[in-house]
């Protein structure tokens, strides 16, 4: 064996990269980096939300009234979609009890106030729990083709190095080329972890917002007209409570 060989490897292959394949390179690392603290991040905060969540709503279900319910956020605070829709909603039915409608946003009865405020507060948390979804479909999107252009690259300066060389035998041509599909595999481990985790934070956000959703308007129900319709239950669509006949 050719002594030579043995140097062949990742370490050869970015110690023989230009300045484009090196830069390429920092990308998915970079990628890499951004993708994993965000599922950290997500993953991590994802998981206190629903134990939060959990809590909340068994107190909110066995409270004896909502001015027990607004006692307990004051004292631990609103640390969970469901307390923050809940105080939230709570809060502008006081606000419009106390000034009416002295501003064309609070306009409209204490219900539509309610529900107009019930809406903003599903938005803001719609928009919270995406946050950072995006750069995970991006990366997820994007990283195997930053990959496969590393190789591309690689594969012509290695073929310009051996063409220049006059060593065009199998032996020669193998290591340098099987050096550059190394980005390849590169953008492949970048981007299948972003993929994956953008898949389980999408759906772990979508039961969220569809039990939250159904709160609302059990929340919307309680705080505008004291307790619970006789009708059957109907979740908000987009945010806004839909009424249905007993």
């Amino acid at each position: 064996m050719n002594p030579a060989d043995t140097s062949l490897g990742f370490a050869h292959f970015i110690s023989q990269s230009d300045v484009v394949g090196k830069t390429l390179l920092a990308i998915l690392v970079l990628m890499s980096v951004v993708s994993w603290a965000i599922i950290a991040i997500k993953g991590v905060t994802l998981l206190a939300r629903k134990r939060r969540s959990e809590a909340f709503l068994s107190f909110f279900w066995n409270a004896t009234s909502l001015d027990a319910v607004a006692s307990e956020i004051v004292t631990h605070g609103a640390n969970d979609p469901f307390s923050h829709l809940t105080s939230h909603a709570m809060s502008a039915r006081a606000h419009h009890a106390k000034y009416g409608a002295a501003k064309l946003e609070e306009a409209g009865s204490a219900g539509d106030f309610v529900t107009r405020t019930i809406k903003k507060v599903l938005d803001e948390e719609t928009t919270r729990l995406e946050n950072g979804l995006a750069m995970l479909a991006t990366v997820g999107a994007t990283a195997p083709f930053v990959g496969l252009f590393g190789t591309v690259w690689g594969v012509y300066h290695a073929l310009v190095a051996i063409g220049m060389s006059g060593a065009g035998t199998l032996d020669k041509v193998a290591g340098p080329v099987g050096e550059a599909l190394i980005m390849t595999g590169l953008g492949l481990a970048v981007a299948i972890p972003a993929v994956m985790g953008y898949n389980w934070l999408t759906r772990s956000n979508r039961v969220i917002l569809s039990k939250l959703d159904a709160f609302a308007y059990e929340l919307h129900t309680f705080v505008s007209m004291g307790q619970p319709l006789s009708g059957e239950v109907v979740p908000l669509r987009h945010g806004v409570p839909q009424t249905r006949a007993a």
